[in-house]
């Protein structure tokens, strides 16, 4: 099946001519919006608690292909206060792992190609690209009203360094919020993890300035629920350091983002231009989110916070949905299987 993001175009191709494949085809509605919402996400009532998470749904176009083909909760690709260019490209390639890829094997190089054979892993280098707000805002507020009832945009944004330091950082993620909310987008979320940003250091894992953030993001937004994306944590401790620092300030927490890895070609080059490294995601990491549910829904039951847990990684089919609810998820996102098979919304409403 053809993915409704094609890996053969690039990021601003796909930006104006996407989606492709099925998400293109007409849908009827009746099926859709059979019945009442069965289940809550964040509070807010919704057909199923699964959808697609910040990365492949580029515009309001794609959100909407998204909502109609069963996908009930879809987030928004990640915006900023200001235009932020694309990784050149290519962008999506098939990244070669043979099982799982554990921190340790992300430390030796991997085979990336445009084989795009399963068990399907990609890398997702894009940089997080972003337009203007006078672009995205009127866009992300279409995209908001093109959910059905049942059925939820959420807004992805982050903030962006410049050269006036901590407190311009923090008041960028603010400024980024607000706008965000003056779309009308019902529920918010803060990436905190995107590898293309840099992998050494990511924001995640500072929890002193995560804390600092969220205090003002939180103060800008007031009541409107603020989701935060966050990178596998190997050490359980910073897990639960972070859940105990932030779980009062937040509605809930997105797990996880991508895997970052070093990329070359089948002859040993670097796989993609001007960048050694890249987020690698698909079925190669699902153990990973996976992990990182379980291990959040511990803290969250051991800390006594109430708050809502979003699978994310390599989920491909409805056991994938069901293992991760079975593990402490509230919702479950898929993006790697929902691009390769745009019918998995409708399959995994038929188990929900």
């Amino acid at each position: 099946m053809d993915p409704f993001y094609d890996p053969a175009l690039s990021y601003e191709q796909n930006y104006v001519r996407g989606p492709f494949g099925v998400f293109v085809e007409p849908v009827a509605d009746g099926p859709m919006l059979a019945g009442d919402p069965a289940h809550r996400f964040v509070g807010i009532p919704v057909r199923t608690p699964f959808g697609i998470p910040a990365g492949p749904l580029l515009n309001a176009r794609f959100a909407a292909a998204a909502f109609a083909h069963g996908f009930d909760v879809c987030v928004y690709k990640t915006v900023r206060t200001r235009a932020h260019a694309c990784h050149p490209f290519p962008n999506v390639l098939a990244v070669h792992v043979d099982g799982d890829l554990t921190p340790e094997r992300a430390r030796r190089p991997l085979v990336a190609d445009d084989d795009f054979a399963e068990p399907r892993s990609i890398s997702n280098s894009f940089g997080v690209p972003s337009r203007d707000p006078d672009r995205w805002q009127p866009d992300m507020a279409a995209a908001v009203a093109a959910a059905a009832t049942g059925q939820v945009l959420v807004g992805g944004f982050q903030g962006t360094k410049g050269d006036g330091g901590a407190g311009a950082y923090v008041a960028d993620h603010v400024r980024a919020a607000r706008l965000v909310v003056e779309t009308g987008a019902p529920v918010l979320e803060l990436n905190l993890s995107c590898p293309n940003e840099g992998t050494s250091a990511l924001l995640c894992f500072d929890v002193p300035r995560v804390r600092r953030i969220l205090e003002a993001v939180k103060e800008e937004i007031g009541d409107v629920p603020l989701l935060v994306k966050l990178a596998h944590f190997p050490d359980n401790d910073a897990l639960r350091t972070l859940v105990a620092a932030t779980a009062t300030l937040v509605a809930g927490y997105s797990a996880i983002n991508t895997i970052p890895a070093r990329l070359v070609t089948p002859g040993g080059a670097q796989a993609l231009p001007g960048r050694d490294v890249s987020g690698v995601c698909g079925a190669a990491i699902r153990w990973a989110g996976l992990d990182m549910v379980r291990r959040l829904a511990r803290a969250r039951d051991d800390l006594g916070h109430d708050v809502a847990i979003v699978g994310v990684g390599g989920v491909t089919t409805p056991a994938d949905v069901l293992a991760l609810r079975a593990a402490g998820a509230d919702a479950v996102m898929s993006a790697t299987g929902a691009m390769w098979n745009p019918n998995l919304g409708h399959e995994v409403r038929a188990v929900l």
